[in-house]
């Protein structure tokens, strides 16, 4: 049985990864525009035609005006929002009081002992 060896250089498996990498994104990126470009259009055109409800322009909305609502309920209730979300935040004093923790010496986390035990 003859065994054949393959020599191969590191640098040209290098540069084979870089190639596939390369192609890999740039196709990648070829793929999302042509998506974008020609994909989403078509996808609109469908979902209009699935829902079949034609745009309505701002003309064709009709406005409806409630005589009972007047300014004076408008202020009633942006009062009444603003009491409440003010009165979500508890105002609290800025003192801030930071005590020093004393921490009781330990044998057992000093690291002194560990770093040097084993030198010369």
């Amino acid at each position: 049985m003859t065994h054949i060896f393959l020599m191969t250089d590191t640098i040209s498996e290098g540069y084979i990864i870089l190639i596939t990498g390369l192609f890999i994104v740039f196709s990648g990126l070829l793929i999302l525009t042509l998506f974008f470009k020609y994909g989403m259009p078509v996808m609109l055109y469908v979902y209009k035609i699935i829902t079949k409800g034609p745009d309505k322009k701002v003309s064709e909305i009709s406005s409806k005006v409630n005589n009972q609502f007047t300014g004076e309920i408008a202020a009633a209730i942006s009062v009444a929002l603003h009491m409440y979300l003010s009165a979500q935040h508890d105002n609290e004093n800025a003192v801030l009081t930071i005590k020093q923790a004393r921490k009781m010496y330990s044998p057992w986390s000093s690291k002194i002992y560990s770093a040097y035990r084993n030198r010369l």
